[in-house]
């Protein structure tokens, strides 16, 4: 684990605010954090192995992109950002890979983003992109609202992401 490395918490949103997130972005982020971190504490209760720093900094610095555009493609700009600032990979990824439940390999290259992974793959990864689902704006809402809604914009297959990293992230829980 990369732990030490990471920002703390003060440390993310001075980034945020460093590289000129509006405060609605940053309300946000510390909203997902407080959810993506009371995941992790019930997930650890049940003897589940989860970076608690890992996925303290990745849900605040998930929409760090969002300061340069709010397009589907923030997340990759976030990524750029987090590298340029010598962030680890591993909260790199997670910047670059919450967006919608993840991004396949075939709407990436319809994007024009390089060849990569865009998919959470680790559970810290999960969790927050989850945790993102999970918030509208700064208020929590239910999963099925964020389905719907994809469903409804025609997202069809990111609805389905969402609502399996949901059947999973709920098995984990045990609920």
């Amino acid at each position: 684990m990369v732990s030490d490395k990471l920002p703390s918490r003060e440390q993310a949103v001075e980034l945020l605010r460093k590289n000129n997130c509006p405060p609605v972005v940053i309300s946000h982020c510390e909203s997902v954090a407080w959810i993506a971190l009371e995941i992790v504490d019930q997930l650890v209760k049940k003897g589940i192995k989860v970076d608690r720093k890992l996925v303290e900094a990745g849900a605040l610095l998930h929409d760090l992109g969002r300061s340069k555009t709010n397009s589907i493609n923030h997340g990759i700009e976030g990524a750029k950002i987090a590298e340029s600032e010598g962030l680890p990979v591993t909260l790199v990824r997670i910047i670059e890979r919450h967006i919608g439940g993840g991004i396949t390999a075939e709407e990436a290259k319809a994007f024009g983003w390089s060849k990569g992974v865009y998919v959470p793959v680790t559970l810290e990864e999960k969790i927050v992109s989850y945790s993102d689902k999970l918030i509208d704006q700064s208020n929590r809402v239910p999963i099925d609202l964020e389905i719907e809604r994809l469903r409804m914009e025609n997202k069809n297959k990111a609805a389905e992401r969402v609502r399996k990293l949901h059947e999973e992230i709920k098995i984990l829980l045990g609920n």
